[in-house]
């Protein structure tokens, strides 16, 4: 009589070796509501899984002379919050700047306000106005790098520095970029960019007794 009430009852152990039974049919919840933090595993699950078992749902039917473990969840401590670095380039835009981008490099002209220092009385002489070629992989390899139009604008300027004295050559595309420094009115000079022919750059002062054009012959 005592052995056929004893194999209706499930076996449930905790984690410190003590035991005690549960009479059948029962649920994993009538276990775990006296313990807050436990969860219930089988034992056989623990046995070919080891940790990575899977608590019994609370609905989840014990089974008579089977054999369960009762465990205390893990407590896991709050992370504290980390500042995310802010990643370089266009990857790490948001969609705003990302479409922002996307207009820039469709527009067909691009005016870039920069101010040029350097001694003498041609320093506040006026507005120029430049005109240059921009090879397509080489402006989304300068957007790639840069965080802002600003940051673009002045790779730009320093690019037509660097070879002020040859066109560029390549599929060109057109940028267009504005960054203006205060306090520099007298000084300010604005610069433009836009598609002409290959091998042709165009300098056109303001100033009256200031004119370049440097054309290079046809072939």
């Amino acid at each position: 009589m005592g052995n056929a009430m004893g194999s209706k009852r499930a076996k449930v152990m905790k984690i410190d070796g003590e035991t005690f039974k549960l009479k059948t049919p029962a649920r994993a919840n009538d276990v775990v509501k006296d313990y807050p933090g436990h969860v219930l595993l089988d034992s056989q699950a623990v046995k070919n899984f080891g940790p990575r078992a899977k608590p019994l749902e609370p609905d989840h039917q014990l089974r008579p002379k089977k054999l369960y473990f009762l465990v205390e969840l893990p407590k896991v401590r709050p992370e504290p919050l980390t500042r995310r670095a802010r990643s370089s380039g266009i990857r790490g835009m948001n969609a705003k700047d990302r479409l922002d981008f996307l207009m820039l490099s469709k527009r067909s002209v691009s005016d870039l306000a920069v101010v040029k220092h350097g001694p003498g009385p041609d320093s506040s002489s006026g507005p120029t106005r430049v005109r240059m070629r921009v090879p397509k992989a080489q402006l989304e390899r300068l957007m790639e790098e840069s965080q802002d139009g600003g940051e673009v604008a002045e790779k730009i300027l320093s690019l037509y520095m660097g070879n002020n004295a040859a066109a560029v050559d390549g599929g060109a595309t057109v940028v267009e970029a504005r960054k203006e420094l205060p306090n520099r009115k007298s000084q300010r000079k604005r610069v433009s960019f836009s598609p002409v022919e290959q091998g042709e750059i165009h300098e056109e002062s303001a100033a009256p007794q200031k004119s370049l054009v440097h054309t290079s012959p046809s072939r």
